[in-house]
């Protein structure tokens, strides 16, 4: 385990195969409220894209003090739960499991989607189709509306898929 502060936040790198039982030292040393749970997405910037981030946070009610674990997941691989240490973190693991595609040990049930749902939403190659069949509403970048012409090379937000994906918006007739 190696230990990295910035911003006042000390956070403590854990190997997968050691995540429990950190988890489980600190919560036998005081660190007994449950802050947050939460995923980086493996597609985050600077990352490689194979492996995602997790993260706990809790806190020691006597001394106010919080302690951040993280540690990095591979799709293959399965994340110990802690809920058994923490109550509250059996709602984030299930929306890490179903929002970000992590396994989780046990078998999480749905918690936002549906059944027939498939994807994971909140991981930046997921293509959101909504992007596709209707138009950014807002305004259009330079050289989008065929007025002048592109002052640098355009990228698309995460999750705005390249040009040749799904159907297009039809071009406005002359009126």
């Amino acid at each position: 385990m190696t230990a990295k502060t910035a911003f006042g936040q000390t956070v403590h790198h854990v190997e997968l195969q050691d995540w429990l039982e950190t988890a489980t030292r600190h919560h036998t040393e005081g660190c007994v409220m449950f802050d947050w749970l939460g995923v980086e997405d493996a597609g985050r910037p600077g990352a490689v894209g194979q492996r995602h981030a997790v993260f706990l946070h809790v806190i020691d009610p006597q001394t106010r003090e919080g302690v951040m674990l993280r540690t990095e997941i591979e799709q293959t691989d399965a994340l110990p739960s802690v809920a058994h240490l923490w109550k509250g973190a059996h709602w984030h693991e299930r929306e890490a499991a179903e929002m970000f595609g992590i396994t989780v040990d046990g078998k999480p049930e749905h918690l936002l989607l549906p059944d027939s749902f498939q994807g994971h939403p909140l991981r930046k190659d997921f293509v959101l189709a909504s992007r596709v069949v209707r138009p950014w509403p807002g305004r259009l970048e330079p050289g989008e509306d065929n007025t002048s012409a592109p002052s640098r090379r355009r990228t698309a937000p995460p999750g705005v898929p390249d040009p040749s994906w799904g159907p297009r918006r039809e071009e406005e007739s002359p009126s």
